[in-house]
């Protein structure tokens, strides 16, 4: 299912991924090496415009539409990406990722886009779980679901590789009925 762009308020846009979109999300990533390295384990194998294309196409491409990917548009600037990862359909559930560049965080930026894709993904996909995990330590990202009401399931031990180790990852899960309770 192909998702429609979202507005999220008079400053915030997420658009559907497209092919076109490669060079501002590479050249993102490669000004915001240092900072996203420490907890994005993509970064050190995109070396090129290149390789955010071929990520790009397999998002676009995917016929089984397991995946759907927003750019995160602020004052018609880019700053990041928000994502619907292991889409299952016959279940009604998902996993939310995302990243923002450094000069961006601070402002509510992810947390409103994340509030937004909550909204659509519960009304109308008609999910009932979604989960976000987080590298354990990444306070700004574990911020997110916290703030958005979810609930610390648990820890994925050695839940994601990072350059020559493993970290854990922090589970989050919010259910339907949570969401209408807290709105």
């Amino acid at each position: 299912m192909l998702i429609t762009d979202l507005t999220v308020d008079s400053s915030i846009t997420l658009k559907n991924l497209i092919i076109n979109d490669s060079k501002v999300i590479f050249d993102a990533i490669d000004q915001n090496r240092y900072f996203f390295r420490k907890w994005l384990p993509f970064v050190d194998m995109t070396r090129s415009e290149i390789d955010t294309l071929s990520f790009v196409k397999s998002i676009v491409d995917d016929v089984e539409r397991r995946q759907e990917i927003f750019t995160i548009w602020y004052d018609n600037t880019f700053c990041g990406l928000v994502g619907l990862k292991d889409i299952d359909y016959l279940n009604r559930k998902l996993e939310i990722g995302y990243w923002l560049v450094e000069k961006m965080n601070g402002k509510g930026i992810m947390l409103r886009s994340v509030e937004k894709i909550l909204e659509f993904c519960f009304k109308k996909l008609e999910i009932n779980r979604i989960q976000i995990k987080c590298g354990l330590g990444n306070f700004q990202s574990a911020a997110i679901p916290k703030k958005l009401g979810f609930s610390l399931e648990g820890i994925e031990r050695h839940g994601e590789r990072h350059h020559t180790r493993y970290i854990d990852l922090e589970i989050y899960s919010l259910l339907k009925y949570e969401w209408e309770e807290n709105r």
